[in-house]
């Protein structure tokens, strides 16, 4: 009789977890896309262009460490939105996070810039008056190392998956409780 609490147990288990993708926590997250920074790498007090695809409206805003003031948004015209932002001066040598959320619709996109002192066109000098790199190439894969680095990564499985896994677990441990209920009383 100890087969009993474990199937009543792993049934409401399998009926809780069956209801859970219905609720809000679960749906289907917002949109999110990428922000394409031109220049990529910029020095402080300079300008950037944004541009983002993922809002449906026409208003967005953007903010960065890196940033003066929040970007704002507006029309581009490729069904995307655009913005111009200024880099604080006193931003330092470092990548600065982007993040734009959508206005007047659902989505969130996300991007990076560099900044970078003195001339941002790559012509760094030493003390003598050479030419020197200002960031080194990352070895073994040439340029397109950089273009792999701002590809979006895509994340895994998410709590929806994890809910249906343990949905499937539950009826599976279900099943087999229950087989055993019935050999026992079967083959007794």
């Amino acid at each position: 009789m100890r087969i009993r609490p474990i199937t009543l147990c792993a049934a409401v288990a399998a009926a809780a977890l069956t209801v859970l993708p219905a609720s809000p926590a679960v749906a289907e997250s917002e949109p999110h896309g990428s922000v394409r920074v031109t220049p990529g790498a910029i020095a402080p007090g300079g300008e950037v262009d944004l541009r983002v695809s993922v809002c449906r409206g026409h208003e967005a805003i953007g903010s960065s460490d890196a940033f003066v003031s929040e970007a704002r948004f507006t029309p581009a015209g490729d069904d995307g939105l655009f913005a111009k932002a200024r880099i604080r001066s006193d931003a330092q040598d470092r990548d600065y996070d982007i993040w734009v959320n959508c206005k007047d619709s659902s989505g969130k996109a996300s991007g990076r810039l560099t900044v970078i002192h003195g001339d941002h066109h790559g012509d760094h000098h030493d003390d003598h008056g050479r030419p020197t790199p200002f960031r080194p190439v990352h070895a073994g894969g040439g340029g397109a190392a950089t273009l792999a680095a701002q590809e979006p990564k895509e994340q895994g499985p998410g709590t929806r998956h994890a809910v249906i896994g343990l949905a499937l677990a539950a009826v599976a441990a279900v099943a087999v409780a229950s087989r055993s209920v019935r050999r026992r009383r079967g083959g007794g």
